[in-house]
């Protein structure tokens, strides 16, 4: 049997594709045939062959209207959306410390850049009968961290409740609906976030590791995922070879979850 994932001349748009998981969304799809038009607040300074920069703050109504336009002139419409934008400026210190600036920037950030994009872009994919929506959540909706991440795990709770219900709208349409819901993944950013950890505690790179380890409450698999395992999960999902995938959630954590 062939394993042809049949995305070669499809069109899409990843969110947030410069650098972590997006980075490595972009390539993965670029990699399989696919041309791109993908999103960061300014275009790097290098150049992807079959990559299309939209720079714009999806935080805000505007930036998405902008990007929603920059789909629909440079790929004449759009097969895949892949929302990877999002994470997390909220300081530590509990609810009390979470002002409603705080909360409206979260919500913006991880809830309403997808919101936004797909009122703009999915009403076509349903025109056509085909399309994949891939939201990008993270097991904090499930497993938050109080101290840190109550705001942001609030957020993606309700992008995944808001993709489930899409899903149930559109798929009788042709339009598939799906959810990659990551746990600590090894990022530009998550590698200096474990280099910062080590040097506070005196220990090297991988005793750094094993710290957030500990305070994720362990990671069965030894070490957190790398931006290309997840890249290549959506790409599998946005394939059709997943034709009959809609309105599941897909968790890859290294068995962080403690339960089904």
């Amino acid at each position: 049997m062939s394993f042809d994932l049949e995305l070669k001349g499809r069109r899409a748009l990843v969110t947030g594709g410069t650098k972590g998981i997006g980075a490595a969304v972009v390539h993965s799809l670029v990699g399989a045939g696919v041309e791109v038009v993908t999103t960061a607040r300014s275009a790097p300074v290098t150049a992807v062959d079959h990559v299309h920069y939209a720079p714009a703050d999806l935080t805000t109504a505007d930036g998405c209207a902008r990007v929603a336009e920059a789909v629909r002139q440079r790929l004449g419409g759009v097969d895949i959306i892949v929302h990877v934008v999002g994470g997390s400026s909220a300081p530590a210190g509990g609810y009390q410390a979470l002002s409603d600036a705080v909360w409206a920037d979260e919500i913006n950030a991880n809830l309403l850049a997808a919101v936004r994009l797909d009122r703009a872009l999915v009403p076509a994919m349903v025109a056509q009968g085909s399309g994949v929506v891939v939201h990008v959540s993270s097991i904090q909706h499930r497993l938050p961290l109080p101290e840190s991440t109550t705001a942001y795990a609030a957020a993606k709770a309700a992008l995944s409740t808001y993709s489930k219900s899409l899903s149930k709208e559109v798929t009788p349409r042709g339009v598939r609906v799906v959810r990659v819901a990551p746990g600590w993944v090894e990022t530009e950013a998550a590698v200096r976030l474990v280099e910062r950890v080590a040097v506070e505690a005196g220990t090297d790179y991988e005793g750094g590791r094993r710290i957030i380890m500990a305070g994720l409450g362990g990671v069965p698999l030894g070490r957190p995922s790398r931006p290309d395992e997840v890249a290549d999960l959506i790409t599998f999902l946005v394939s059709a070879r997943a034709s009959a995938i809609t309105g599941a959630e897909y968790v890859i954590d290294g068995g962080t979850v403690p339960t089904a």
